[in-house]
């Protein structure tokens, strides 16, 4: 054996010169990263981690372009447990790696818009699949897009529907947060443009025992609860008002669409007039584009995907995309990250699985996707199943 490994030995010093002399010489993929930020810990991590393996996804299977022209491409995950201060301590670490060229995130608009100024000032994209606060965009920085729609067009969808439901007497509920406050106050302006009285109008941080809160919200005698926030609030204030006896509509927003809402609140929330809520994001499945991505998600991370992981895909592919676009630009070499952000802009028309997306001047897409969706789910694992009432394409705010 040690003979054999003598002679070996010397031949593959003799090829690697050969192949030094000859002017070959094996050249190591340039390092690009995508970074993610979402909750991949806590009462969110459902949703956020499913942000991630959106991203993931994307990444492995709409690389190619970039790895032919001698990038090559990984995720930099990082968990900003739905927390502001966690997001902006993230991202002050995510602008100083000179690998990272893009962030796909966040899923609350309070983590998004502080954690935004560190991107903002380090020329760093940014593309949302989730955040819906008007601040996201209304700042206008040419780093900051989403591929979702807006809360001053969501909160009005919902009082819309409520109002076509012959809802006349709401009382309307928040969690405090710049997501939760800010669709409350959307929904409840739409309201009262309306004609649908506003019986009361709080916010809370409670989570757990709602007695106190809903013992002036009934008195109101309500036929309309309207929480602006996420679900792991929304729906146990929905179970505890009907075990109270409320008869009437529960309505919320998209921070309510998780399978957890099923978890919490069961076919109690089916009760009365029944549990509905906007959003952004409908179930996966019911896009035209998605079938593929629905079973290749499944076959990868073995179960459905939740809410936001389709739009978490498609803002990864247009990041790949501008990132693309960039390098050729830049005669195949590694882009500047302000060159990525024009690029982000210039696309026109992409044709995405949840959407055909072109931005505007602000990072909105021109034309966004928004639904009513009614709680059918007795249990988490129907609620990829649940009702959709409506579906309306709606032009960004200008």
């Amino acid at each position: 054996m040690q003979k054999k490994l003598s002679f070996v030995a010397p031949a593959l010093t003799t090829i690697c010169m050969l192949l030094l002399g000859s002017g070959i010489e094996a050249k190591a993929a340039t390092l690009i990263k995508i970074a993610t930020q979402s909750p991949l810990s806590g009462a969110m991590s459902v949703i956020g981690s499913d942000i991630k393996n959106g991203t993931q996804l994307a990444i492995e299977q709409l690389s190619g372009p970039l790895t032919r022209m001698g990038f090559r491409i990984q995720l930099a995950p990082y968990d900003d447990q739905g927390n502001p201060d966690t997001g902006v301590a993230n991202a002050k670490a995510i602008v100083s790696d000179p690998d990272i060229l893009g962030v796909i995130g966040h899923y609350n608009s309070g983590v998004q818009i502080p954690s935004s100024e560190e991107y903002h000032a380090a020329n760093l994209p940014n593309i949302s699949p989730a955040n819906t606060n008007p601040k996201v965009t209304d700042r206008g920085y040419l780093e900051v897009n989403r591929v979702c729609g807006r809360d001053d067009v969501q909160g009005a969808v919902g009082a819309q529907y409520a109002k076509n439901k012959g809802i006349k007497n709401v009382f309307v509920m928040h969690d405090k947060t710049a997501y939760g406050q800010g669709i409350a106050e959307y929904f409840q302006k739409e309201a009262k443009t309306l004609g649908v009285r506003v019986a009361g109008f709080t916010g809370t941080e409670e989570k757990a025992n709602f007695d106190a809160i809903l013992s002036p919200v009934l008195a109101s005698k309500p036929d309309c609860i309207y929480f602006g926030g996420m679900f792991d609030q929304a729906a146990v204030l929905f179970k505890q008002a009907r075990q109270k006896g409320f008869k009437g509509m529960c309505l919320s927003d998209d921070g309510f669409d998780s399978p957890d809402s099923a978890k919490i609140g069961g076919d109690v929330l089916l009760q009365g007039a029944g549990t509905f809520f906007s959003t952004v994001s409908g179930p996966a499945n019911i896009y035209p584009d998605t079938k593929k991505f629905v079973t290749d998600f499944k076959a990868k991370f073995g179960s459905d995907p939740q809410p936001f992981a389709a739009q978490s895909y498609d803002a990864t592919a247009i990041l790949l995309k501008a990132i693309e676009n960039a390098a050729k630009a830049n005669g195949g070499k590694l882009p500047e990250r302000e060159d990525v952000a024009k690029a982000i802009r210039a696309i026109q028309k992409f044709h995405g699985i949840t959407s055909t997306i072109t931005f505007d001047r602000k990072g909105d897409p021109m034309v966004a996707r928004y639904f009513v969706v009614q709680d059918t789910a007795k249990e988490p694992s129907q609620w990829a199943n649940n009702k959709v009432i409506e579906t309306l394409d709606i032009k960004a705010p200008q």
